[in-house]
């Protein structure tokens, strides 16, 4: 696993298969963020099987088969769209086209889980609660800073069990390298992927909604600049906001470029969570100084002070639960409106951003 850039970060668990072999087939179509491997890597450990692969660039799919050698090459995405035996297909295309990847798929019968942000704008969002409500169809998103983070889970458990009281505020940090010279051309195209409220502060906003139990937020603030990186005049290297959800629980979130190489893996990306009885706080990825491992996790509460190392425990339980709900309609890995929720959020943060053209300067975005 690569874990000195984000874009090529899958992680990798224990095979906990949740069906037999045959009963989950599903496929891939566009592979333009690395993220598909974690996608991939998180359904086959809970027993799914990867069948087949398209993408327009021979190099992107000989990269995957290298991974997936199980995976038939085929020649156009409507070979798998028209196969009747595979159940859904992941994709990791580049984000304006994910939404309308997956309505294709499910007019073809097909579940669909897509890389974050799934959608660029609120129309492809309103597109999908549509096309969802229409065919019965999950249309899942892979939220990995929380969903395949194990410290992550592991905060979730805690928190489900009552180790700090009622969640009232979130802190969210989420910084990445760059990497510049290993990113494509639509990583610095707004209209191509979203804007980075939209696009690396999503993985922000799921992770509130979950922690602190709501199922809605409102935007109060946000903010969006290119700090460093004029020669993309599109692109966005730093943002934050403020949220406030419908049980009154309190969010500020940072998201950045600006990971400097020093760094012994993508981003030290943090949570903390304040309750009433307690607080926890994550370290995802690294405990800089200290030790090179990530998921270490720190809880204070009314009995004390602990320190967790969760890599190898919690596991990731989400994707068999997934793959679960696919083939028996249920909602127990997420629902719906939550994944959609937490994009829709996304979204109006970038829409609604000021933003910081320099430091005597500051203008609406859009």
């Amino acid at each position: 696993m690569d874990k000195s850039n984000g874009m090529n970060y899958a992680p990798k668990g224990k095979a906990s298969p949740v069906v037999e072999k045959g009963e989950f087939r599903f496929a891939a179509i566009g592979l333009d963020h690395g993220h598909i491997y974690g996608m991939c890597n998180g359904l086959v450990e809970a027993g799914g099987e990867v069948v087949a692969v398209y993408d327009p660039d021979p190099k992107k799919v000989e990269g995957f088969c290298k991974a997936y050698p199980e995976a038939k090459v085929v020649a156009s995405e409507e070979e798998i769209l028209e196969d009747p035996t595979i159940h859904l297909i992941a994709s990791a295309a580049i984000p304006s086209e994910r939404g309308p990847i997956g309505l294709r798929a499910m007019n073809h019968g097909k579940h669909y889980f897509a890389d974050k942000p799934a959608f660029t704008t609120l129309e492809q969002l309103e597109q999908a609660r549509e096309k969802t409500k229409e065919t019965g169809l999950k249309w899942g998103i892979y939220y990995g800073e929380r969903l395949h983070n194990e410290g992550s889970v592991f905060a979730g458990q805690l928190i489900e069990e009552g180790a700090i009281g009622r969640v009232v505020q979130v802190i969210g940090m989420g910084p990445h390298r760059m990497s510049a010279n290993m990113r494509p051309k639509w990583f610095f195209e707004k209209e191509k992927f979203g804007g980075i409220l939209c696009d690396i502060g999503s993985h922000q906003i799921e992770q509130f909604l979950t922690f602190a139990g709501a199922k809605d937020a409102k935007v109060l603030h946000s903010k969006v600049a290119n700090f460093n990186n004029k020669q993309y005049p599109d692109f966005e290297d730093f943002g934050d906001a403020t949220l406030v959800a419908d049980n009154g629980a309190t969010f500020y979130f940072r998201v950045d470029w600006f990971t400097p190489d020093g760094l012994g893996t993508w981003g030290d990306g943090r949570v903390f969570i304040l309750g009433t009885d307690g607080y926890i706080e994550v370290r995802k990825y690294i405990d800089i100084a200290r030790d090179k491992e990530g998921n270490q996790l720190y809880l204070v509460n009314q009995q004390g002070e602990k320190h967790f190392e969760v890599t190898g425990k919690a596991g990731y339980p989400f994707f068999g639960k997934f793959i679960l709900d696919c083939l028996n309609g249920t909602e127990n890995a997420m629902t719906q409106e939550h994944a959609f929720k937490a994009a829709e959020l996304c979204i109006v943060a970038e829409n609604q951003a000021i933003k910081i053209e320099s430091a005597d300067e500051i203008t609406k975005v859009n």
